[in-house]
Formats: C-alpha cells, sequence, structure tokens
C-alpha cells in the first residue's frame, strides 16, 4: 500500500515526512499535477461492473487499488507543465487526475474539497466561533464607510489580505498593515478588504494538528510587531503546553472542517488569551519542528501510513 503526495517538486516540508516514511518501509510516489501530462501518466477505467486506476511517475506504477493515502501539500496547477498549456487542458487533467482519486477508497490529508472550503477567512472566522476560540471583532468590506465606522470603533485596526500574499507582482496588492481610525479608507472600494481589531500580543502561537495530535509553539513578539512572519524579533520558536480549552477548541475546528491537518496562528495577549487569527489547512511545520525538535513530520507520516480508509464522504464528517 502506498501514499501519494501531492506537492512540488521543491517542498521542503514534504521532504521531511518522505524520509519519515522511508524509514518505516512504507512506499511513497511523489507527483506534482503540474507533470502531468508529461512525466507522468494516468489511465482509469470503468469495466466490468468495477473501477480500476493507475498512475505511473518515473516508472513507478500505483494501481488505485494499492492506494493507501492522499496528502495535499503544495500541488501545483494540473497541466501547468506540458508543453502547450492552456485553460482547457488543466481543466481536462484535473477532471481526470482528481476524478480517479476521489474514485479510490483511500484516507485525506486534506480532502480538496474540505481543503477549498477551509481556505475561505470568513468562514474560517465563524468556525473558529463555534470551535470556542476567542475571535477578534472583523470585518469584510468593499465600502469605505463601513471600513472608517469600524476603525473608529475599535482603535488601531489591521488591514490585511483575506487570501495571501498574492504570486508573481501584481499591480494591485494589500500587505498587513496597522492603521489608526484616521486612515483614508477611500481605497477599500478597489477590492475587498479584511480589517480586523488589532491585537497587542506579547507572543505568537502556531498550533499545528496532526490527526488527534497537538504540537504547539511560541515565539515572543516585539513590541508593536503585527505580522509574526517576517521580521527578526530576536527570538526562536520554543514548545509550550497546549491549554485544554484550546485543545477542545481545536479538536471541534478540525472535527467541523473535515481535516486531517490544520496549523493555527494565534495572538497571545498580555492576559494570556489565544486569539485566533486563521488556519492554514497546509501550513508549513518544517520551521517549528527545526527550532523546537517537535516531532511533527513523524506524526503527518504516521498519519498517512496507518491502515484502513477512510471511507467517509466529507459531507459525513462535518
Amino acid at each position: 500500500m502506498t501514499v501519494l503526495i501531492l506537492t512540488s517538486e521543491e517542498d521542503v516540508t514534504a521532504d521531511m515526512v518522505v524520509a519519515r516514511l522511508h524509514e518505516t518501509g512504507t512506499p511513497v510516489m511523489r507527483l506534482d499535477p503540474a507533470d502531468l501530462p508529461g512525466k507522468a501518466v494516468l489511465s482509469a477505467d470503468f469495466a466490468h461492473g468495477d473501477f480500476d486506476g493507475h498512475l505511473s511517475v518515473n516508472g513507478h506504477v500505483l494501481s488505485m487499488g494499492g492506494l493507501r493515502s492522499v496528502w495535499v501539500r503544495r500541488p501545483g496547477e494540473p497541466a501547468a507543465h506540458a508543453s502547450h498549456p492552456s485553460p482547457w487542458l488543466t481543466a481536462e487533467t484535473r477532471q481526470a487526475l482528481y476524478g480517479m482519486l476521489y474514485s479510490a477508497a483511500t484516507r485525506w490529508m486534506n480532502h480538496p474539497r474540505n481543503a477549498d472550503q477551509a481556505r475561505l477567512k470568513p468562514w474560517q472566522l465563524r468556525v473558529a466561533h463555534l470551535s470556542g476560540f476567542a475571535v477578534p471583532p472583523t470585518v469584510f468590506t468593499t465600502a469605505p464607510r463601513v471600513a472608517q465606522q469600524f476603525a473608529r470603533e475599535h482603535g488601531d485596526v489591521v488591514v490585511k489580505s483575506a487570501s495571501g500574499p498574492p504570486p508573481g507582482e501584481p499591480g494591485l496588492a494589500l500587505p498587513t498593515t496597522l492603521i489608526g481610525p484616521d486612515a483614508d479608507f477611500s481605497g477599500v472600494a478597489a477590492g475587498p478588504a479584511l480589517l480586523q481589531r488589532y491585537i497587542a500580543k506579547r507572543a505568537d502561537i502556531r498550533l499545528t494538528c496532526v490527526g488527534t495530535r497537538l504540537f504547539a509553539a511560541r515565539k515572543t513578539a516585539e513590541p508593536g510587531q503585527v505580522d509574526g512572519r517576517y521580521g527578526d524579533t530576536g527570538h526562536s520558536w520554543e514548545p509550550v503546553p497546549v491549554p485544554d480549552r484550546i485543545g477542545k477548541s481545536a479538536h471541534e475546528y478540525v472535527r467541523l472542517a473535515g481535516l486531517a491537518y490544520a496549523a493555527f496562528d494565534f495572538a497571545e495577549d498580555e492576559d494570556g488569551i489565544w486569539w485566533f487569527l486563521e488556519c492554514n489547512q497546509s501550513g508549513q511545520f518544517g520551521f517549528v519542528e527545526l527550532e523546537t525538535g517537535q516531532p511533527v513530520s513523524e506524526a503527518v507520516a504516521q498519519w498517512l501510513a496507518q491502515r484502513g480508509p477512510d471511507r467517509r464522504t466529507p459531507e459525513s464528517r462535518r
């Protein structure tokens, strides 16, 4: 039984898990959907009342009947590396690849249908609230008046992108920025803006959930720091215990979202409250593992190597 990892060639985080799987003798196939068609070959057929499918990568053939689990890490766009790429070819390749994989009885980390929903920031905040997390007041708007009113009500606010950093060098982008109530909000009309009450934090928290296992890491923040992903604070990530309340909320969140893996980001304030900022369904964990020694890659490998497919549909997990 083989673990299939869908990711790009340059993915150090995936490399860590592949090494762990090799240590246990678990067969692994690594595929970037961008290499299909071309470096990879697929075939699926429905005949004689049964389904069969195969993937071939570098001479390694994987039958859908021998598929143990699928880890959707950082896959490229299907057919992006084809000799003549096109939107039509991408759509056709996506239909063939994911249609075949969806037809197999296997376990997903994470199922693409659930992952697509889990990326939506407004939905994340709603689920975080339902799960019991502390969520800062937030507004998504294209109305300058609404943005101005929100800032006047909450004072300093953070404005940021809901979908994350844009690829390439776009003409219009929205960096994470701390602004006051007297700012000019007219630019909000150009595109949806996410405004959130500023949390004066003493630390950033990264909580990684792998199945039922939780790994929390903490990094002390500099005074006035807005985005913990950028800038050197002079502090390193350190492992910390997961408070019982946070652990219960994290398990409830992934249950509601139908996720097997999730990376939560929190801002810890001066009172020790962990404020939910976001949940990345395919977030990096390599930097945390390297600094803290927490065995996240081992936990991911163990989950992927488990026998017994998860036959539940995404809808039944919610």
